[in-house]
């Protein structure tokens, strides 16, 4: 599913119902509220604090999905193109970043543009000291 499709199913699934899209600041809040989800399942996992006895893992994958539902409504209720304002955001990264951070061997800018050899690639998630890109 490319980032246009995922905008055009959150909108069919939102615009069935009377209510809508929420105004910004709810959706803001809905956002807050969806990354404390993820944060709680982090901190229980990596972090300090131990789950309550008895209390179920959360599954991560559905709560980044959360996150991302939320941003896209977000997008379209402000009719921002998500795909076009991503593909700009990776060229910002791309132009600022070039030299920003050790290259894996064998890497070069063009082909982290092109989409490298993505997540899945465990040993290149591993290889990686910080998260370039982040701002």
């Amino acid at each position: 599913m490319t980032i246009r499709e995922a905008q055009q199913a959150v909108d069919a699934w939102i615009s069935q119902f009377e209510e809508g899209y929420w105004p910004p600041l709810s959706n803001l809040a809905r956002l807050v509220e969806e990354v404390g989800e993820l944060a709680r399942e982090l901190n229980h996992r990596y972090g300090h604090k131990p789950k309550k006895p008895g209390e179920p893992a959360q599954d991560l994958a559905l709560e980044l999905a959360d996150i991302l539902f939320v941003l896209i409504a977000i997008a379209n209720e402000q009719r921002i193109d998500l795909e076009a304002a991503f593909e700009r955001v990776l060229e910002k990264y791309r132009v600022r970043d070039a030299n920003r951070w050790r290259r894996i061997a064998g890497t070069d800018a063009a082909a982290d543009a092109a989409g490298g050899t993505g997540p899945a690639d465990a040993s290149q998630e591993a290889a990686r000291p910080g998260q370039p890109g982040g701002g």
